[in-house]
């Protein structure tokens, strides 16, 4: 009960709003007019033929739609941060009858009818649902990037999500066979109409289709991550689309993993209770269980080390180091050009010459840092080392720590979750990186300097949500983001060049053991 009351005093806000003027609408630009416009009637906010409505009220009235779905506040105008809403990367499926599915919840709430409230525009449509309980998946392609034993395991742990919710059953069929959901990554147009062509890194990044079509699909070009902060998490991506397959549409329910825009990994539970309560309706409740099995957030946040007990899924043993098969947390190089490179609770040393060590344990060499670090960084000036993860920073020379303990990094202005670190030589100053800004720190390492952050455009060329950044000997600068690397000019301050740093850079020790042969 307490629940629904929260729901009826989230949508008597739009109820009241759709008495207002709707002519304030009218006086946004004409081209983010049209934009906002192209964007509404893409997601089902605007049908120009189930009005007689003046247009203006129509736009109004669907703005004011979208601000709700959104829980932004209700104006029907084309404020800033509606727009910025419509920026935002979301899920390629229309957002239909969201408002009505709550106006009718909220109607059953005020006739003391809860337990005959109906969900039919909560989820798919009649016959719209699998006539099955146990249903088979294919996953047909992935990102190169990344490994397929980790996509693997995200998408088995998708399938498990809602498995552990309903009466439904997911098991992986053999590529020979036909599946009922296939998982395919696209790029741009892939015949499924220009209105879901794949535009590259943001805007749609997935759609699905509903029973009983079983396809899901994924763009092929954004910078997918299994890790917690880098990229598109693409497990919470998967878990979305599987829901659509299932027959659930878009939900307004504030942090369900089914709203449009997809939700971020944390301490509370994947699925609200909204999404539960929309694939029970659907499938009923796990057998032989009365309350639904809830895991927090926490727990899927890096899929890079988890293999799937599944031979089907398994690839020839390869050679070399972990990190050149998938990704790395962060990398740094001291003064004699020895790389140092960190990934979960290992790190491995590279030399000048590309001959690299075997793991070893981070906390044997620097105790007291955790595992997971998100930025290191050498000075070149007194050769210690500075280590960043979340809000707390590490500075030590050699194996000791110079501050005896972690310090609070953000009260000297540094950015929390740096995405890389790295001791610029023309300043002689340690610089972090963080999405699209940059901070140049004092000596001490724990101020900002004035007049910063600033704009990542003063480095023409690099891209935003970086994973690492190295000076090399020959005067350029390395950053790195998933497999790709791009060569930065240091005087000139701008890119060069760039390509795959695993086949590209011998140096990073990506190669078989005394051998010159290239892992890829």
């Amino acid at each position: 009960m307490v629940a629904g009351i929260r729901l009826l005093l989230r949508a008597l806000p739009l109820l009241l709003c759709c008495c207002l003027d709707a002519q304030s609408a009218q006086r946004q630009d004409p081209e983010l007019s049209l934009e906002a416009e192209a964007f509404l009637e893409k997601y089902g906010y605007l049908d120009e033929q189930a009005s007689k409505a003046p247009a203006s009220t129509r736009f109004s009235n669907a703005i004011r739609e979208f601000q709700w779905v959104s829980q932004l506040p209700i104006s029907g105008v084309l404020d800033q941060a509606t727009l910025r809403q419509m920026t935002r990367p979301r899920c390629g499926v229309a957002d239909t009858d969201s408002h009505a599915t709550w106006a009718e919840r909220t109607g059953a709430l005020f006739a003391r009818q809860q337990a005959k409230m109906r969900r039919k525009k909560r989820f798919a449509k009649q016959g719209n649902k699998w006539y099955k309980q146990h249903l088979s998946y294919r996953l047909v392609n992935w990102p190169e990037h990344l490994p397929e034993s980790a996509v693997r395991g995200a998408v088995r742990a998708a399938f498990q999500l809602w498995s552990n919710v309903s009466g439904l059953e997911f098991w992986e069929a053999p590529a020979t066979s036909p599946a009922d959901i296939r998982l395919t990554f696209f790029q741009g147009d892939h015949n499924d109409g220009l209105g879901n062509a794949f535009d590259g890194p943001g805007g749609a990044l997935a759609h699905a289709f509903l029973p009983r079509r079983g396809e899901a699909h994924f763009d092929l070009e954004e910078r997918w991550s299994l890790s917690r902060r880098r990229g598109r998490n693409l497990f919470v991506v998967l878990a979305h689309e599987i829901g659509h397959t299932l027959g659930l549409t878009h939900s307004p329910a504030p942090r369900a993993l089914m709203a449009p825009y997809y939700k971020r990994l944390g301490r509370d539970a994947l699925l609200s209770w909204d999404d539960v309560l929309a694939v029970q309706s659907l499938y009923g409740k796990p057998l032989g269980r009365s309350v639904a099995a809830q895991l927090p957030g926490k727990l899927f946040t890096d899929f890079e080390a988890w293999n799937p007990h599944n031979s089907q899924s398994r690839r020839p043993e390869t050679k070399g180091p972990k990190y050149c098969h998938s990704s790395f947390d962060a990398i740094t190089m001291d003064g004699q050009s020895r790389l140092y490179i960190f990934k979960g609770s290992q790190f491995w040393e590279v030399t000048a010459d590309g001959n690299v060590s075997e793991p070893h344990p981070i906390q044997k060499r620097w105790a007291g840092l955790p595992p997971n670090i998100e930025a290191a960084a050498v000075s070149l000036e007194d050769g210690d080392f500075y280590f960043f993860k979340g809000s707390r920073c590490w500075r030590f020379w050699g194996n000791k720590p110079v501050w005896g303990f972690s310090q609070l990094c953000r009260a000297g202005g540094l950015p929390r979750h740096p995405d890389a670190a790295l001791f610029f030589p023309p300043l002689r100053h340690l610089v972090l990186f963080k999405g699209a800004r940059y901070y140049v720190l004092a000596r001490s390492g724990l101020q900002v300097e004035p007049y910063y952050p600033r704009s990542l455009r003063d480095w023409a060329g690099v891209p935003e949500e970086v994973s690492g950044a190295l000076p090399r000997p020959d005067g350029s600068i390395i950053f790195f983001r998933d497999d790709h690397y791009w060569r930065l000019d240091q005087t000139k301050l701008r890119v060069t060049s760039s390509g795959r740093w695993a086949t590209e850079l011998p140096w990073m020790g990506c190669w078989y053991a005394n051998s010159g042969g290239a892992l890829f």
